[in-house]
């Protein structure tokens, strides 16, 4: 980051006021205009900031703000006396005055301002009670004259130093926007390694990066690419590799659609949970990964017809396993290298039920069955026996949304040698609409002929 420049220090400034206090008094004396007595004045003045800048530093107060700002309070009621001293002189005065506001303004503001009048105006009751009060003749010009541009000149040493400053300033802001940017930019790009809903709490501030983890109850989700095996051995791994990354990313577009955090991609296995680090609470999050699962059955569909167009002939299924229960959460592995994961029985299940399942089936446990069983039908398939578990585990089978089974039924698919087809006729526009029954008509005609 560019250095910014600091303001006048106050041991230069307080330096630079006095000696061109001295000044104005040493051309009032040599022009008699100021009593010869006054001339005590000058070495005090020449001390006095090199006692205040040793005596603070001894007693290491010279950083403190406050500290600043009574001395140059002490420096008012100071200058109260001296104006007594000088008789009010009006110009050695104005000058005097000028110099000291400038500085109360830099160092405090208005606030500074008011304080320092008051003290100022102490200075004058205190001296005028003690010493009493007279007013000197009118200034001569050359004094006048030595006044004016010792004030200007201490006006412009010190607007020089807060020139240099702003302009350090705008060199740093310009430097902190750009690095901000950066930061953002670099930050965007290391959200792509980690769940949105993982970033989103660790950037907010809702999350610390440490090794931590909790109990939470959570619903699991696992799946893989039926044949993906025997695909691999069949194309090119360019091509595979173009086949994965196309569906990870559609799947992954249903995952956060429906708010779960997907934990990771392993081979054409994909693991996601809901309940952290957000929940709706366990029906909800069950209900949500069970709706995220048949979107993502239906959406295949589409992804097989897409992949035949390019060759691919394998009937590619997707099996898909839910488990909900009670699991470990949070960050696992070392204070330099650490993974957000869950580990726990439910994790196990979830797995064995994706391993399990039929090609195109969706499998899940006892609680999860009964969390959704009002919203979706589901098939009981039995028991299973899983490892940590001291009871067989009942399984059952999802078939669909209740309220789109029968009549209401939207989703329709029929895939055969030569013919497949995907409807989803709630997704399906006015503007379409019309278009696609062209297309069927067209289609029954053509079947029509060949029989």
């Amino acid at each position: 980051m560019a250095n910014v420049s600091p303001p006048m220090p106050d041991y230069s400034a307080r330096i630079l006021g006095y000696m061109l206090f001295v000044g104005i008094i040493v051309t009032g004396i040599v022009l008699e205009h100021f009593d010869k007595r006054l001339v005590w004045l000058v070495p005090v003045a020449m001390l006095w900031p090199h006692l205040l800048y040793f005596g603070m530093r001894y007693w290491q107060v010279h950083g403190n703000l406050q500290i600043r700002q009574r001395v140059l309070y002490f420096d008012c009621l100071v200058t109260g006396f001296i104006l007594n001293l000088l008789q009010f002189s009006v110009t050695p005065s104005l000058a005097i005055l000028i110099m000291l506001y400038f500085s109360l303004i830099i160092v405090g503001g208005l606030t500074a301002f008011f304080v320092g009048n008051l003290a100022l105006l102490a200075g004058l009751t205190v001296s005028s009670l003690t010493m009493g009060l007279s007013l000197a003749p009118m200034t001569p010009p050359l004094l006048t004259l030595a006044c004016i541009l010792l004030a200007a000149l201490f006006i412009c040493v010190s607007a020089h130093y807060i020139h240099l400053q702003s302009r350090a300033l705008m060199l740093a802001k310009t430097e902190i926007q750009m690095q901000r940017e950066q930061s953002i930019a670099l930050s965007h790009k290391l959200a792509k390694y980690l769940s949105p809903q993982v970033w989103q709490s660790i950037f907010t501030g809702e999350r610390d990066v440490k090794l931590e983890t909790q109990r939470k109850k959570l619903t699991v989700f696992f799946s893989d690419i039926k044949g993906f095996t025997e695909l691999s051995e069949e194309i090119q791994a360019e091509s595979l590799t173009d086949l994965l990354n196309t569906y990870f990313n559609e799947m992954a577009q249903i995952a956060l659609k429906f708010g779960g955090t997907i934990d990771k991609f392993v081979g054409d296995s994909i693991m996601i949970f809901f309940g952290d680090p957000t929940s709706r609470g366990s029906k909800e999050d069950s209900l949500a990964c069970v709706s995220m699962a048949i979107e993502m059955r239906k959406r295949m569909k589409v992804l097989r017809q897409k992949w035949r167009s390019t060759g691919v002939r394998a009937p590619l299924e997707v099996r898909m396993g839910v488990s909900t229960g009670f699991c470990t959460v949070g960050n696992f592995g070392s204070e330099n290298r650490m993974d957000y994961t869950i580990i726990g029985k439910e994790v196990n299940l979830a797995s064995r039920l994706e391993s399990l399942a039929e090609p195109g089936e969706i499998l899940v446990g006892f609680e999860t069955f009964s969390l959704i069983k009002d919203m979706i039908l589901c098939r009981d398939k039995g028991e299973i026996v899983v490892k940590g578990f001291n009871k067989p585990v009942p399984i059952y089978s999802v078939v669909d949304f209740r309220r789109d089974m029968g009549r209401n039924q939207s989703f329709l698919e029929q895939e055969a040698e030569g013919f497949a087809m995907y409807m989803d006729s709630s997704k399906i526009g006015e503007e379409d609409r019309q278009r696609i029954q062209q297309s069927l008509e067209k289609a029954l005609e053509k079947l029509r002929d060949v029989t």
